[in-house]
């Protein structure tokens, strides 16, 4: 079970999950590569010129270093998690310190989503989820199938709306016509046992201001 799943409530239901886009994790570990790429020269440098002993450790420091940096970055990207349930979207991030928040679906009035060139012909985007004042509650970086995510959430916010008009309404109408409708044939049957003198009229009146009573 993920993080992200420990913290659904009762009867809330994950409808689909995203996370930042493979790109972001690359951007983020461009000086980490660089760092790589010193070490593996230095290690070139040294290999041409026969350079050993002591001068070996830094090249290999710097080198053990820049993967180090590389994996934080990469563990950090999987952990992050970007949840659509039936109730909110849930952003997860932090590898091993976990910070949590979430945008209630009922609170939300838009989404802005932002595209470049680039974005589109890689699939994602940043998205802004906007409250009923137009202000931005959250905010997406780079992320992946930005269109998709921004649709689910749209389409889950619909139907949590739907869900809350279809539980106010209510079908005490029809009920109470069904119930009318009964005590219209049975005072009618009364009557016609009173016509017949089945019951007396003293009878009649009082059943038919019980039945009455329970309308």
């Amino acid at each position: 079970m993920s993080y992200a799943q420990s913290m659904l409530a009762k009867d809330e239901k994950i409808i689909y999950m995203g996370r930042q886009h493979w790109l972001a994790p690359l951007a983020d570990s461009l000086k980490a590569i660089v760092l790589v790429l010193v070490a593996v020269l230095l290690f070139v440098v040294e290999l041409h010129f026969s350079w050993t002993g002591v001068l070996l450790i830094v090249p290999a420091v710097v080198l053990l270093a820049g993967v180090i940096w590389i994996g934080i970055i990469f563990f950090t990207w999987r952990s992050e998690q970007y949840v659509i349930t039936n109730r909110r979207v849930l952003k997860v991030e932090g590898l091993l310190d976990k910070k949590s928040g979430d945008s209630s679906l009922d609170k939300i009035n838009d989404a802005v989503l932002s595209q470049g060139i680039w974005a589109r012909i890689f699939h994602y985007g940043n998205l802004e989820i906007l409250t009923a004042n137009e202000e931005a509650i959250d905010r997406y970086v780079m992320l992946a199938n930005a269109v998709d995510f921004k649709k689910a959430m749209l389409n889950a916010k619909n139907n949590l709306e739907d869900g809350y008009r279809g539980g106010a309404a209510t079908p005490a109408a029809p009920a109470k016509a069904s119930a009318s409708d009964d005590a219209t044939t049975t005072l009618a049957k009364l009557a016609d046992l009173r016509d017949k003198g089945a019951i007396t009229p003293a009878e009649y009146e009082a059943k038919k201001a019980e039945i009455l009573g329970r309308i």
